[in-house]
């Protein structure tokens, strides 16, 4: 179990002075999640699986530990996308001032969830991943754009399926508060591409529900952008 010292180092992690600058609209859901992390780190350190298998790819582990690995891993291909958006050389004569505005706000945001799941789960966080981005033409604003949505409507969908695998309501709680920000930015960038798209029938059922999407239907599509191999097979499947 972890001492109340090194969960404080943890929890130190995520002040502001130790985390990439965020932007006045940034993501603020993290206010009061200090008590969930302090039980997040407790179980992480208690409940680890090896990071590594024997083929060599990487194994987000199981129960709730492994629920959050699932997602720090995508909030790793989704950080070090928009990160390289931002950082492309074509990044300002493609978008207008307040688009570059918006890109950079959730490039920080998707940088802030994932040091938010690589402090909470502390031992037991996966390691970094390797992204393969070489479909995305980075100096094109349909490619950046269509890739943003669809990581986006990826993002929603996972944190929906995955939310009835956590067993935690302190993680669940937390889990809703991300995805609320993933929806965000999905509206955002479907409004971007075409007005008024935020939420067609591509991404909302019948019953005015967002979509949801099982672990391994999301590892498969994701897969394609990650090039570290990644077994989610010990995750909870109910």
């Amino acid at each position: 179990m972890p001492t109340q010292q090194s969960t404080e180092s943890k929890i130190g992690l995520l002040n502001e002075s130790t985390i990439v600058p965020v932007s006045r609209r940034r993501f603020l859901g993290y206010v009061g999640a200090s008590s969930a992390i302090l039980a997040t780190s407790a179980l992480a350190s208690c409940n680890k699986d090896d990071d590594m298998t024997g083929d060599g790819s990487v194994n987000l582990g199981s129960g709730d530990v492994g629920v959050l690995n699932y997602a720090y891993a995508l909030e790793q291909l989704e950080a070090a996308f928009y990160t390289q958006v931002v950082a492309n050389g074509a990044f300002a004569t493609l978008f207008t001032v307040n688009e570059q505005g918006y890109l950079k706000d959730i490039r920080d945001h998707e940088i802030a969830h994932r040091e938010f799941f690589k402090a909470a789960l502390g031992s037991s966080a996966i390691p970094g991943l390797e992204v393969n981005f070489t479909s995305i033409n980075f100096a094109d604003r349909t490619s950046v754009l269509n890739t943003a949505k669809a990581f986006e409507d990826l993002g929603v969908s996972a944190y929906n399926g995955a939310g009835r695998l956590i067993v935690s309501g302190d993680y669940l709680t937390l889990a809703g508060k991300i995805v609320s920000v993933e929806a965000r930015h999905a509206a955002l960038i479907r409004d971007i591409i075409s007005n008024g798209s935020f939420a067609d029938g591509t991404v909302i059922d019948a019953q005015g529900r967002d979509l949801a999407k099982t672990p391994p239907e999301v590892l498969s599509i994701a897969g394609a952008y990650i090039k570290t191999p990644i077994n989610g097979s010990n995750l909870p499947t109910s």
